[in-house]
């Protein structure tokens, strides 16, 4: 090619990549920069499909999002699946924020505050909404938390009285167990220590059996350990290990015990071995709180800690599948403790 020729094309392939529309790629798609509108990017630490607490919060989003599109609002949402894999989360979130397009990032797990701290320090413009977490003095970053003292210590309540039963599964050891996908701050300081509470309140001598299986995604594993504690005379698992629940449930066919659900309604997961569900209302908060954001009301930089009587925790006791399961009088003694909680007579605030 004569020089004169490549000059000239050269020119204008570096003048073509200055007239280019800026858009911004992530792992969950593309967003066009516009200067009118509000750009949400939702975070998911982990996969959406099969996980019901990302499902939750990104179909809240979703909502709040097209309701205000539908009204005339000009906004735009990216959805992120930062995959299993924890160690690649802050790359993955310095990323996103690095792109400078998203006035909102939320998220939701325990483990994300910790995450985005040194992440909101170096890009301090950046706002970040989580949930089911607690964070406080960093203004960036607004946390709301659902009280899960409420919600293990209603599990173990329950556990520890099926343990004692005459249901089928049951056997004559007072011992229940805790899957946990890690050891987090929230796990270590407040559900594990309130699903002992609770069982012992039922129960004063039953014990906990608490594993970890070290990722939110190994199904293997988490079938591993849990008919470990099952030999070792385990009859009601919770397990709180995201994708690694599936194989909790595997075992639990497989061998015969009992599950205690946590965060939404898992009766259909093994009917007739799930013997209890404690929601949280992670869809409703994040619909309410994009909403709040979308709208200029959202209160940020405070952490807000939310239960029984706020309506964002509940105990499902309506399920044909609760009442065919679970005799009527561990179903009566639940009861009345919801209402104890509801009522204030008995308070179970996160320390």
């Amino acid at each position: 090619m004569e020089e004169p020729v490549r000059k000239v094309l050269t020119l204008l392939a570096f003048c073509f990549v200055f007239i280019l529309p800026t858009t911004q790629l992530s792992a969950g798609g593309v967003s066009d920069q516009k200067s009118d509108s509000t750009h949400i990017a939702v975070f998911v630490p982990g996969i959406v499909s099969g996980s019901p607490v990302y499902e939750m919060l990104t179909d809240g989003v979703r909502r709040a999002v097209d309701e205000a599109k539908n009204s005339g609002s000009s906004v735009e949402l990216t959805i992120v699946e930062a995959g299993t894999r924890q160690a690649d989360w802050g790359t993955r979130m310095t990323s996103l924020v690095a792109q400078g397009t998203y006035s909102l990032i939320i998220t939701s797990n325990p483990a994300m505050p910790e995450l985005i701290d040194p992440i909101a320090r170096q890009f301090p413009r950046q706002k970040f909404l989580v949930f089911d977490a607690w964070h406080s003095g960093n203004p960036a970053i607004t946390t709301f938390r659902y009280n899960q003292r409420e919600q293990a210590y209603l599990s173990g309540y329950i556990a520890a009285l099926v343990s004692t039963s005459d249901m089928k599964h049951a056997n004559v050891q007072k011992k229940i167990g805790l899957v946990a996908a890690q050891e987090y701050p929230a796990m270590n300081s407040i559900i594990l220590p309130a699903y002992r509470e609770g069982a012992r309140a039922a129960v004063p001598d039953c014990e906990v059996d608490f594993r970890v299986v070290g990722n939110w995604y190994d199904a293997t594993k988490g079938a591993e350990l849990a008919r470990a504690m099952y030999n070792a005379g385990v009859d009601v698992i919770m397990p709180i290990a995201g994708g690694a629940n599936q194989g909790v449930i595997a075992a639990a066919r497989d061998a015969g015990f009992y599950i205690a659900w946590f965060d939404d309604n898992g009766f259909q997961k093994a009917p007739g071995l799930v013997v209890s569900s404690s929601l949280m209302a992670q869809e409703r908060l994040a619909y309410e709180k994009t909403r709040a954001f979308l709208q200029g009301t959202l209160k940020t930089g405070e952490p807000v800690t939310l239960g029984i009587r706020d309506g964002y925790v509940s105990f499902v006791d309506d399920d044909p599948l609760y009442r065919e399961t679970v005799p009527e009088a561990i179903r009566a003694a639940m009861k009345s403790l919801l209402i104890s909680i509801e009522d204030g007579t008995l308070s179970l605030p996160v320390r």
